[in-house]
């Protein structure tokens, strides 16, 4: 199928795989699962790929069947933002290509398509938050009292984390102002006797910031043995758990609990 592909067919190609990898990495998915869609994609169209990512850049490589490279080309990514509903889109426009044999125009509509898949309300985003953290205050002790407190302070703390990152604060310093927020409303509620169990209300305000993706996505690259991405998604997610314990600190210096 290869040999009979223009010139212009195979940049699209490439430009659309290296696409794909793109919004699947920014968007939450592990290093191999990255590999193994485009690496699908490819092989529909009797190209073998090799694909070198990395968290900001990836570099990707096609060859025909004589072993003749047809393309390569690296693309930049943006900064990650968790988006399950991407990486589940593109999982199942992957399996669409291979078991209906799609062309390359119909995969990049299926990619329009899934691009403009709208994300939750920002209100029902916030409330569940809220709702999820007064939840694991409930599992650590605290009564309807604590978990309020909670719910309020998770709310918030969420709020200034999307503001802070639209007004393009870095992202560490995005999760410093949220912990810290998060945690100075429950440490208020503490500071005034408001709260009778202090301590689940305070530890469990800062839970929605907890970085589970790429802590998860770190174990399963050095898994794989991708242990480049391994150790760079585990260090992000030891900044990232530094800097909420960093906000921590800063509202129990400042009120002294």
């Amino acid at each position: 199928m290869a040999e009979n592909l223009e010139k212009q067919e195979i940049k699209d190609i490439g430009d659309t795989l290296l696409e794909i990898a793109m919004y699947l990495l920014v968007s939450g998915a592990s290093t191999g699962r990255v590999r193994t869609t485009v690496e699908r994609i490819s092989a529909n169209f009797s190209f073998n790929t090799y694909i070198l990512i990395s968290q900001r850049t990836i570099l990707l490589n096609m060859y025909d069947g004589d072993n003749d490279c047809v393309f390569n080309g690296l693309k930049r990514t943006p900064p990650h933002h968790v988006n399950f509903t991407m990486i589940s889109g593109i999982s199942r426009l992957s399996w669409f290509v291979v078991n209906e044999d799609w062309g390359i125009g119909k995969i990049k509509e299926e990619l329009a398509r899934v691009k403009q898949l709208a994300h939750y309300p920002r209100l029902v985003t916030l409330v569940l938050t809220g709702l999820a953290g007064a939840a694991f205050c409930r599992l650590a002790g605290g009564g309807p009292l604590e978990m309020g407190v909670v719910f309020i302070a998770s709310t918030i703390g969420l709020f200034i984390r999307q503001e802070t990152t639209k007004l393009n604060f870095n992202p560490y310093l995005c999760i410093y102002f949220a912990a810290f927020t998060a945690s100075m409303i429950a440490a208020g509620f503490i500071k005034l006797d408001v709260a009778k169990i202090h301590e689940p209300a305070f530890a469990t305000s800062v839970l929605f910031l907890i970085p589970g993706v790429p802590l998860i996505n770190a174990f399963s690259d050095l898994i794989d043995g991708n242990l480049n991405n391994g150790l760079i998604r585990g260090i992000n997610g030891f900044i990232i758990s530094f800097t909420i314990a960093l906000g921590l600190l800063t509202s129990m210096a400042i009120l002294h609990i």
